[in-house]
Protein backbone atom coordinates (compact mmCIF):
# COMPACT_ATOMS: atom_id res chain seq x y z
CA UNK A 1 0.00 0.00 0.00
CA UNK A 2 1.38 3.33 -0.78
CA UNK A 3 0.65 6.38 1.93
CA UNK A 4 0.84 9.82 0.62
CA UNK A 5 3.59 11.85 2.37
CA UNK A 6 1.87 14.15 4.83
CA UNK A 7 3.03 17.55 4.49
CA UNK A 8 0.75 20.27 6.41
CA UNK A 9 3.27 23.37 5.40
CA UNK A 10 2.32 22.59 1.51
CA UNK A 11 -1.39 22.01 2.51
CA UNK A 12 -2.68 24.89 0.99
CA UNK A 13 -1.07 25.53 -2.10
CA UNK A 14 -1.45 21.82 -3.13
CA UNK A 15 -5.46 22.58 -2.55
CA UNK A 16 -5.00 25.55 -4.84
CA UNK A 17 -3.74 23.33 -7.60
CA UNK A 18 -6.87 21.07 -7.19
CA UNK A 19 -9.29 24.08 -7.48
CA UNK A 20 -7.49 25.67 -10.23
CA UNK A 21 -7.36 21.97 -12.24
CA UNK A 22 -10.88 21.54 -11.52
CA UNK A 23 -12.17 25.19 -12.56
CA UNK A 24 -10.10 24.94 -16.04
CA UNK A 25 -11.48 21.72 -16.56
CA UNK A 26 -15.53 22.73 -15.75
CA UNK A 27 -15.28 26.14 -17.51
CA UNK A 28 -16.88 25.22 -20.18
CA UNK A 29 -20.14 24.77 -18.15
CA UNK A 30 -19.68 28.42 -16.99
CA UNK A 31 -20.56 26.99 -13.13
CA UNK A 32 -21.03 29.26 -10.55
CA UNK A 33 -17.83 30.22 -7.92
CA UNK A 34 -16.53 26.92 -6.99
CA UNK A 35 -16.86 26.38 -3.00
CA UNK A 36 -13.59 24.51 -1.66
CA UNK A 37 -14.22 22.59 1.51
CA UNK A 38 -10.78 21.83 3.15
CA UNK A 39 -9.46 18.88 5.09
CA UNK A 40 -8.11 18.52 8.46
CA UNK A 41 -4.24 18.31 7.51
CA UNK A 42 -3.37 15.63 9.70
CA UNK A 43 -5.30 12.27 11.00
CA UNK A 44 -8.21 12.89 8.73
CA UNK A 45 -8.46 8.99 7.44
CA UNK A 46 -11.30 6.79 9.45
CA UNK A 47 -10.49 3.58 7.46
CA UNK A 48 -7.11 2.07 6.68
CA UNK A 49 -5.17 -1.14 5.26
CA UNK A 50 -2.22 -2.27 6.43
CA UNK A 51 0.27 -5.13 4.95
CA UNK A 52 2.33 -6.56 7.45
CA UNK A 53 6.11 -8.15 6.34
CA UNK A 54 7.87 -10.37 8.58
CA UNK A 55 11.66 -10.80 8.91
CA UNK A 56 13.12 -12.94 11.60
CA UNK A 57 11.55 -11.79 14.27
CA UNK A 58 10.22 -8.95 13.21
CA UNK A 59 6.60 -7.66 11.67
CA UNK A 60 6.23 -4.35 10.74
CA UNK A 61 3.32 -2.52 8.89
CA UNK A 62 4.79 -1.56 5.59
CA UNK A 63 3.87 0.46 2.28
CA UNK A 64 5.77 0.05 -1.20
CA UNK A 65 6.88 1.97 -3.99
CA UNK A 66 4.47 2.56 -6.51
CA UNK A 67 4.38 0.00 -8.98
CA UNK A 68 7.00 -2.32 -7.17
CA UNK A 69 5.58 -5.00 -4.61
CA UNK A 70 8.99 -5.77 -3.35
CA UNK A 71 10.65 -2.44 -2.89
CA UNK A 72 9.01 -1.12 0.39
CA UNK A 73 9.29 0.72 3.60
CA UNK A 74 8.77 -0.38 7.66
CA UNK A 75 6.44 2.46 8.98
CA UNK A 76 7.09 3.93 12.47
CA UNK A 77 4.19 6.82 12.71
CA UNK A 78 1.18 7.87 10.11
CA UNK A 79 -0.25 10.73 10.71
CA UNK A 80 -2.73 10.72 7.72
CA UNK A 81 -4.76 8.21 9.93
CA UNK A 82 -7.71 9.17 12.63
CA UNK A 83 -5.31 9.70 15.65
CA UNK A 84 -7.09 7.09 17.66
CA UNK A 85 -5.90 4.45 14.83
CA UNK A 86 -2.27 5.87 15.04
CA UNK A 87 -2.51 5.40 18.70
CA UNK A 88 -3.48 1.75 18.55
CA UNK A 89 -1.83 0.13 16.07
CA UNK A 90 1.60 0.20 16.63
CA UNK A 91 1.06 -1.17 20.64
CA UNK A 92 -1.51 -3.50 18.71
CA UNK A 93 1.51 -4.43 16.25
CA UNK A 94 3.61 -4.93 19.12
CA UNK A 95 1.59 -7.64 21.23
CA UNK A 96 1.13 -9.91 18.14
CA UNK A 97 4.43 -9.59 17.50
CA UNK A 98 5.58 -11.21 20.60
CA UNK A 99 2.15 -14.11 20.38
CA UNK A 100 2.87 -16.91 17.79
CA UNK A 101 -0.55 -17.79 17.31
CA UNK A 102 -1.84 -14.06 16.10
CA UNK A 103 1.49 -13.51 14.21
CA UNK A 104 1.81 -16.76 11.97
CA UNK A 105 0.90 -15.80 8.22
CA UNK A 106 -0.92 -12.63 9.25
CA UNK A 107 -0.51 -10.50 6.14
CA UNK A 108 -2.56 -7.55 6.88
CA UNK A 109 -4.69 -5.46 9.20
CA UNK A 110 -7.73 -3.29 9.13
CA UNK A 111 -8.85 -0.33 10.96
CA UNK A 112 -11.94 1.16 10.85
CA UNK A 113 -12.16 4.02 13.38
CA UNK A 114 -15.01 6.95 13.86
CA UNK A 115 -15.40 10.17 15.41
CA UNK A 116 -17.62 8.68 17.95
CA UNK A 117 -15.23 6.43 19.11
CA UNK A 118 -16.16 3.15 17.53
CA UNK A 119 -12.93 1.10 16.59
CA UNK A 120 -13.32 -2.20 14.58
CA UNK A 121 -9.92 -4.13 13.28
CA UNK A 122 -9.70 -6.46 10.75
CA UNK A 123 -6.68 -9.12 11.29
CA UNK A 124 -6.13 -11.05 7.86
CA UNK A 125 -4.29 -14.59 7.72
CA UNK A 126 -2.71 -16.96 4.37
CA UNK A 127 -4.31 -19.69 6.78
CA UNK A 128 -7.34 -20.61 8.65
CA UNK A 129 -8.36 -19.71 11.86
CA UNK A 130 -9.03 -21.94 14.83
CA UNK A 131 -10.53 -21.80 18.51
CA UNK A 132 -6.50 -21.03 19.70
CA UNK A 133 -6.78 -17.99 17.54
CA UNK A 134 -10.23 -17.02 18.76
CA UNK A 135 -9.29 -17.04 22.16
CA UNK A 136 -5.89 -14.60 21.87
CA UNK A 137 -8.05 -12.46 19.28
CA UNK A 138 -10.43 -12.58 22.22
CA UNK A 139 -7.55 -11.36 24.98
CA UNK A 140 -6.34 -9.02 22.35
CA UNK A 141 -9.43 -7.32 22.04
CA UNK A 142 -10.16 -6.82 25.79
CA UNK A 143 -7.02 -5.67 26.18
CA UNK A 144 -7.15 -2.63 23.87
CA UNK A 145 -10.94 -2.12 23.97
CA UNK A 146 -12.00 -2.58 20.12
CA UNK A 147 -14.03 -5.28 18.16
CA UNK A 148 -11.69 -7.67 16.30
CA UNK A 149 -12.37 -10.05 13.10
CA UNK A 150 -10.22 -12.30 11.70
CA UNK A 151 -10.42 -13.17 7.78
CA UNK A 152 -8.86 -16.08 5.72
CA UNK A 153 -9.63 -17.66 2.71
CA UNK A 154 -13.50 -18.81 3.00
CA UNK A 155 -13.63 -17.40 6.91
CA UNK A 156 -14.54 -15.10 8.41
CA UNK A 157 -14.97 -14.88 12.16
CA UNK A 158 -16.60 -11.99 14.12
CA UNK A 159 -15.87 -11.93 17.56
CA UNK A 160 -18.14 -9.68 18.92
CA UNK A 161 -19.31 -7.62 16.10
CA UNK A 162 -18.73 -6.43 12.34
CA UNK A 163 -19.57 -2.85 12.36
CA UNK A 164 -19.38 0.52 14.46
CA UNK A 165 -21.71 3.43 14.63
CA UNK A 166 -20.30 6.68 13.22
CA UNK A 167 -22.19 9.82 14.54
CA UNK A 168 -21.83 12.93 12.61
CA UNK A 169 -22.93 16.26 12.88
CA UNK A 170 -24.76 18.19 9.94
CA UNK A 171 -25.76 22.08 11.43
CA UNK A 172 -25.87 20.82 15.08
CA UNK A 173 -28.28 17.64 14.54
CA UNK A 174 -26.39 14.48 15.05
CA UNK A 175 -26.86 11.41 12.72
CA UNK A 176 -25.67 7.84 13.33
CA UNK A 177 -25.11 5.42 10.74
CA UNK A 178 -23.77 1.28 10.53
CA UNK A 179 -20.51 1.12 8.99
CA UNK A 180 -19.97 -2.65 8.24
CA UNK A 181 -16.67 -4.22 8.25
CA UNK A 182 -16.03 -5.00 4.00
CA UNK A 183 -18.45 -2.16 2.64
CA UNK A 184 -18.06 1.17 1.40
CA UNK A 185 -18.04 4.26 3.87
CA UNK A 186 -16.51 7.76 3.42
CA UNK A 187 -13.36 7.76 4.61
CA UNK A 188 -12.69 11.64 6.03
CA UNK A 189 -15.08 11.98 8.37
CA UNK A 190 -14.72 15.77 8.84
CA UNK A 191 -15.05 16.06 4.98
CA UNK A 192 -18.12 13.99 4.91
CA UNK A 193 -20.14 16.19 7.47
CA UNK A 194 -19.17 19.13 5.01
CA UNK A 195 -20.57 17.43 2.07
CA UNK A 196 -23.64 16.45 4.00
CA UNK A 197 -24.11 19.92 5.18
CA UNK A 198 -23.65 21.63 1.26
CA UNK A 199 -25.68 18.87 0.24
CA UNK A 200 -28.49 19.79 2.93
CA UNK A 201 -28.11 23.20 1.86
CA UNK A 202 -28.28 22.41 -1.71
CA UNK A 203 -31.70 20.99 -1.30
CA UNK A 204 -33.46 23.38 1.09
CA UNK A 205 -36.81 24.45 -0.46
CA UNK A 206 -36.85 21.65 -3.26
CA UNK A 207 -39.66 19.82 -1.86
CA UNK A 208 -42.07 16.94 -2.94
CA UNK A 209 -39.98 13.90 -3.07
CA UNK A 210 -36.48 11.99 -3.40
CA UNK A 211 -34.95 9.31 -5.47
CA UNK A 212 -31.36 8.68 -4.41
CA UNK A 213 -29.27 6.41 -6.36
CA UNK A 214 -25.99 4.38 -4.75
CA UNK A 215 -27.30 5.15 -1.83
CA UNK A 216 -24.61 2.81 0.28
CA UNK A 217 -25.39 3.00 3.77
CA UNK A 218 -27.65 5.67 3.62
CA UNK A 219 -24.70 8.24 4.48
CA UNK A 220 -26.44 11.21 2.19
CA UNK A 221 -30.24 9.43 2.75
CA UNK A 222 -30.72 10.11 6.34
CA UNK A 223 -29.62 13.51 7.07
CA UNK A 224 -31.10 14.79 3.68
CA UNK A 225 -34.61 13.13 4.50
CA UNK A 226 -35.69 15.96 6.68
CA UNK A 227 -36.06 18.12 3.22
CA UNK A 228 -38.35 16.06 1.60
CA UNK A 229 -41.87 14.76 1.99
CA UNK A 230 -41.11 10.97 1.19
CA UNK A 231 -37.54 9.40 -0.15
CA UNK A 232 -36.87 6.10 -1.99
CA UNK A 233 -32.94 5.05 -1.42
CA UNK A 234 -31.72 2.34 -4.08
CA UNK A 235 -28.43 0.34 -3.34
CA UNK A 236 -27.23 -3.29 -5.05
CA UNK A 237 -25.25 -3.87 -2.26
CA UNK A 238 -27.00 -6.36 -0.01
CA UNK A 239 -24.83 -5.18 2.73
CA UNK A 240 -25.21 -1.76 2.51
CA UNK A 241 -28.60 -1.70 2.01
CA UNK A 242 -28.78 -3.44 5.26
CA UNK A 243 -26.72 -1.12 7.36
CA UNK A 244 -29.18 2.13 5.25
CA UNK A 245 -32.18 0.48 6.84
CA UNK A 246 -30.36 0.39 9.84
CA UNK A 247 -29.10 3.84 9.81
CA UNK A 248 -33.11 4.70 9.32
CA UNK A 249 -34.21 3.06 12.91
CA UNK A 250 -31.22 4.51 14.60
CA UNK A 251 -32.64 7.94 13.37
CA UNK A 252 -36.23 7.19 13.93
CA UNK A 253 -36.87 8.39 10.28
CA UNK A 254 -40.02 6.75 9.08
CA UNK A 255 -40.00 8.58 5.74
CA UNK A 256 -37.03 6.48 3.27
CA UNK A 257 -37.59 3.46 1.50
CA UNK A 258 -34.16 1.35 1.13
CA UNK A 259 -34.76 -0.36 -2.18
CA UNK A 260 -32.23 -3.14 -2.92
CA UNK A 261 -31.83 -3.02 -6.32
CA UNK A 262 -29.00 -1.77 -8.98
CA UNK A 263 -29.17 2.14 -10.63
CA UNK A 264 -29.76 0.26 -14.14
CA UNK A 265 -32.43 -1.98 -12.97
CA UNK A 266 -34.27 0.71 -11.08
CA UNK A 267 -34.09 2.92 -14.10
CA UNK A 268 -35.86 0.34 -16.10
CA UNK A 269 -39.15 0.29 -13.12
CA UNK A 270 -39.49 3.80 -13.23
CA UNK A 271 -39.55 3.85 -17.16
CA UNK A 272 -42.60 0.66 -16.84
CA UNK A 273 -40.30 -1.63 -18.78
CA UNK A 274 -39.66 -3.94 -15.74
CA UNK A 275 -41.46 -5.37 -12.47
CA UNK A 276 -39.59 -6.79 -9.29
CA UNK A 277 -40.22 -8.16 -5.94
CA UNK A 278 -38.01 -5.82 -4.58
CA UNK A 279 -40.38 -2.97 -5.10
CA UNK A 280 -43.57 -4.90 -3.68
CA UNK A 281 -45.76 -2.21 -0.97
CA UNK A 282 -44.23 1.08 -3.11
CA UNK A 283 -46.38 2.52 -5.25
CA UNK A 284 -44.57 4.84 -7.43
CA UNK A 285 -47.53 6.84 -8.61
CA UNK A 286 -48.00 8.24 -4.85
CA UNK A 287 -44.28 9.52 -5.77
CA UNK A 288 -43.73 13.47 -6.66
CA UNK A 289 -39.95 13.20 -7.44
CA UNK A 290 -38.56 16.40 -7.76
CA UNK A 291 -35.10 16.03 -7.12
CA UNK A 292 -32.54 12.90 -7.76
CA UNK A 293 -29.34 12.30 -5.61
CA UNK A 294 -26.63 10.23 -6.99
CA UNK A 295 -23.80 9.54 -6.13
CA UNK A 296 -21.84 6.96 -8.71
CA UNK A 297 -18.88 4.39 -8.29
CA UNK A 298 -15.93 5.97 -10.47
CA UNK A 299 -17.00 4.76 -13.68
CA UNK A 300 -19.99 7.53 -13.10
CA UNK A 301 -23.59 6.88 -15.03
CA UNK A 302 -24.41 4.86 -17.62
CA UNK A 303 -26.75 6.57 -20.27
CA UNK A 304 -29.83 5.04 -19.55
CA UNK A 305 -29.11 6.42 -15.98
CA UNK A 306 -27.92 9.59 -17.57
CA UNK A 307 -30.93 9.84 -19.55
CA UNK A 308 -33.34 8.58 -16.40
CA UNK A 309 -31.62 11.04 -14.40
CA UNK A 310 -32.36 14.09 -16.66
CA UNK A 311 -36.34 13.59 -16.45
CA UNK A 312 -35.79 15.39 -13.05
CA UNK A 313 -36.11 18.88 -11.70
CA UNK A 314 -33.11 18.79 -9.75
CA UNK A 315 -29.82 16.39 -10.07
CA UNK A 316 -27.50 16.65 -6.67
CA UNK A 317 -24.37 14.65 -8.30
CA UNK A 318 -21.69 14.07 -5.57
CA UNK A 319 -18.34 12.49 -8.12
CA UNK A 320 -15.34 10.55 -6.66
CA UNK A 321 -14.14 11.32 -10.35
CA UNK A 322 -14.43 14.22 -12.61
CA UNK A 323 -13.60 13.19 -15.21
CA UNK A 324 -16.65 11.07 -15.82
CA UNK A 325 -18.29 13.67 -14.28
CA UNK A 326 -17.76 15.91 -17.22
CA UNK A 327 -18.66 13.08 -19.71
CA UNK A 328 -22.20 12.66 -18.05
CA UNK A 329 -22.74 16.55 -18.18
CA UNK A 330 -22.12 16.09 -21.88
CA UNK A 331 -25.79 15.28 -21.93
CA UNK A 332 -26.81 16.43 -18.56
CA UNK A 333 -25.89 19.95 -19.88
CA UNK A 334 -28.47 19.95 -22.52
CA UNK A 335 -31.67 20.51 -20.23
CA UNK A 336 -29.62 21.44 -16.67
CA UNK A 337 -27.56 24.37 -15.68
CA UNK A 338 -25.45 24.32 -13.00
CA UNK A 339 -26.43 26.28 -9.27
CA UNK A 340 -23.87 25.14 -7.09
CA UNK A 341 -20.28 24.00 -8.02
CA UNK A 342 -18.33 22.42 -4.75
CA UNK A 343 -15.39 20.63 -4.11
CA UNK A 344 -14.62 18.53 -1.25
CA UNK A 345 -11.33 17.21 -0.61
CA UNK A 346 -11.13 14.07 0.64
CA UNK A 347 -7.82 12.93 -0.14
CA UNK A 348 -5.59 15.09 0.93
CA UNK A 349 -1.80 15.08 -0.56
CA UNK A 350 -3.17 13.17 -3.98
CA UNK A 351 -4.43 14.15 -6.94
CA UNK A 352 -8.08 12.59 -6.05
CA UNK A 353 -10.48 15.38 -6.24
CA UNK A 354 -14.65 14.66 -4.86
CA UNK A 355 -16.47 17.00 -6.62
CA UNK A 356 -20.26 18.16 -5.78
CA UNK A 357 -23.15 19.67 -8.42
CA UNK A 358 -26.09 20.59 -8.13
CA UNK A 359 -28.26 20.98 -11.75
CA UNK A 360 -31.34 22.72 -12.29
CA UNK A 361 -33.85 22.13 -15.53
CA UNK A 362 -32.75 25.07 -17.48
Amino acid sequence: MGIPKVEPERYEALLAKKAARLEEAFAVHAPPALEIHDSPRQHYRMRSEFRTWHQGDALDYVMFEPGDKYSHHALTSCPMVHRPIEELMFPLLEVIRADRELRFRLFQVDFLSTLSGGMLVTLLYHRQLGDAWQAKAKALAERFGVHIMGRARKQRLVLSQDYVVETLTVHGQRYHSKQIEGSFTQPNAIICQKMLEWAVDATRGIGGDLVELYCGNGNFTIPLASNFRRVIATEISKTSARAAIAGTELNQITNVDVVRISAEDFSKVLRGELTTRRMKGIELSDYDFRAVLVDPPRAGLDADTVGQVQLYDHILYVSCNPTTLLDNLKQLGESHEILRFALFDQFPYTDHIETGVLLRRR
